[in-house]
């Protein structure tokens, strides 16, 4: 799986990459072969005046599938990026059973190839 992080509105530190790529290892652990490409979108959408702003969007390229887009805007980055994670994980997870069930009588899920 590729892992892409960008950010907008501040840099980012070597401290907050490697938060957010263990992260996403931990939550994407699971289900990683069905995983193509994941972009990590952080941004500061007030920048200095404050507030819950700190928004963290999640886009997961599957294999063979539609993509899942997860958002979260917390007032603490590594909160935003924890909570969209979490919600990464689950949403992947119940999107592959969901597949699973319907696919008995189908072609198997492709699992993504490292190209």
């Amino acid at each position: 799986m590729q892992l892409d992080i960008q950010t907008n509105g501040f840099s980012l530190t070597d401290g907050i990459r490697d938060y957010a790529t263990r992260r996403m290892q931990f939550a994407l652990d699971r289900n990683d072969g069905h995983v193509m490409h994941a972009r990590i979108s952080l941004a500061d959408i007030n920048g200095p005046r404050g507030g819950i702003d700190k928004r963290c969007q999640i886009n997961l390229v599957l294999a063979g599938h539609s993509n899942i887009v997860i958002e979260d805007t917390e007032a603490d980055l590594y909160v935003a990026i924890d909570r969209a994670s979490d919600r990464c994980a689950r949403t992947l997870t119940r999107r592959l059973e969901k597949l699973r069930e319907h696919s008995y009588d189908s072609v198997p899920i492709p699992l993504a190839t490292d190209d």
